[in-house]
């Protein structure tokens, strides 16, 4: 009798049980994704911020050198005076009682954004803007520059050359300037100096707040969640809020469960809302506006009238005449007769709305009057906000 020999299949422990649960439920959520498709689905990640992981502001006041005669004027900026003095002390160079004229300095205020979870030794940019009547900051370089954040404490110094996108070039007669040369900006120019102390592993549940809060969004999200994670682990708070729990396979590993559930994809809900910007005729009408039935007719009398004078001259080689001017005026009256009524049916999309009202050939600014009009009469079924 022949003997078969079986190879012994690899044994998994029960964190690698755990994890492949976890890319399992997954890959599940994403297929059914998949097999219906939204139109419009996006991930968490991209509609909601997790608490805890947040950006912090910076800012601090210093001081440019190395202009080439574009800083400013002491007499005119007198905190730039003062900051060169108490620098130059600090140096042990004593010039108090002293004119000083130089216009190589500039006084400046630095603002930088620190990320969240940034390091120890880590770089983060910088930006830079003229706070006196300095003309350009090109070729100048920032001294140190602590930065502090609203509780006053230091968390980054900021030191470099600066970049400048801007120029000017003046003139006897013109005077040329393109972008804001009084403003720059120095790549990975502060060295962060203090952490900001949070710590994942101590939280205990996750809070997602809705970057545009909504409540039917925020039920998808809470769904997505328990359909992922099985259970009801995830509750919608409110509009703005979703909080979910740590399944107890993510235990001591809430990277991993946020990295999952940032990935998971689901459909954001909106209001039917149109924007209308009448300073720049910038109209934006969302995907869910529907109209009720009305008809609509655009067109205005029009008297253009122009003047075009004529000079008549008296013959060649004639003995008597003047030069004179013959009036000639012309008038043009377009009653726009070739625009016609329109009638919008009940519940028509967005582009069956372009398409009617791009018949009438209606410019940006009759569509402002017009959807104005459609709003007054009660058959725009969205929220219209001008700006």
């Amino acid at each position: 009798m022949t003997r078969r020999k079986f190879r012994h299949l690899p044994s998994f422990g029960p964190l690698s049980l755990i994890r492949a649960a976890g890319w399992l439920a997954l890959a599940v959520a994403t297929l059914a994704a998949l097999l219906n498709p939204a139109q419009a689905a996006v991930r968490i990640k991209d509609i909601v911020s997790f608490e805890g992981v947040r950006d912090n502001m910076l800012v601090g006041y210093g001081i440019v050198v190395g202009l080439n005669g574009t800083g400013d004027s002491l007499q005119n900026s007198p905190f730039t005076e003062q900051s060169l003095i108490g620098m130059l002390e600090r140096l042990g160079v004593n010039v108090r009682g002293d004119t000083l004229r130089t216009k190589n300095i500039a006084a400046v205020m630095v603002t930088a954004t620190l990320p969240p979870f940034a390091r120890q030794g880590s770089r983060i940019d910088i930006t830079i803007s003229s706070l006196g009547d300095a003309s350009n900051l090109r070729g100048g370089s920032l001294l140190v520059t602590p930065l502090m954040g609203a509780d006053g404490e230091v968390y980054a110094v900021g030191q470099g050359a600066i970049q400048v996108s801007g120029f000017a070039a003046n003139g006897a007669a013109e005077t040329i300037i393109q972008g804001v040369p009084t403003s720059g900006a120095i790549p990975n120019g502060a060295i962060v100096e203090r952490e900001i102390a949070f710590s994942m592993q101590e939280v205990g549940e996750v809070r997602m707040a809705l970057r545009n809060p909504d409540f039917t969004t925020a039920l998808r999200i809470a769904r997505a969640i328990n359909a992922f994670a099985g259970g009801s682990s995830a509750e919608a708070l409110d509009p703005g809020t979703v909080v979910a729990a740590i399944p107890g396979r993510y235990n001591g590993d809430i990277v991993a469960y946020i990295g999952d559930i940032e990935q998971l994809l689901i459909e954001p809900d909106m209001l039917a809302r149109v924007i209308v910007d009448e300073a720049s005729g910038i109209i934006v009408i969302g995907q869910d506006v529907r109209i009720s039935t009305v008809a609509i007719a655009q067109g205005n009398l029009t008297i253009r009238v122009t003047e075009d004078p004529q000079v008549s001259q008296p013959a060649p080689f004639a003995e008597e005449g003047t030069t004179v001017v013959v009036p000639n005026t012309n008038i043009v009256v377009d009653n726009a007769e070739d625009r016609r009524l329109a009638l919008l049916n009940e519940g028509i999309s967005l582009q069956e709305l372009v398409n009617a009202l791009n018949a009438l050939g209606v410019g940006p600014r009759d569509l402002i009057s017009i959807l104005q009009a459609i709003k007054a009469a009660g058959a725009l079924q969205a929220d219209l906000e001008v700006r």
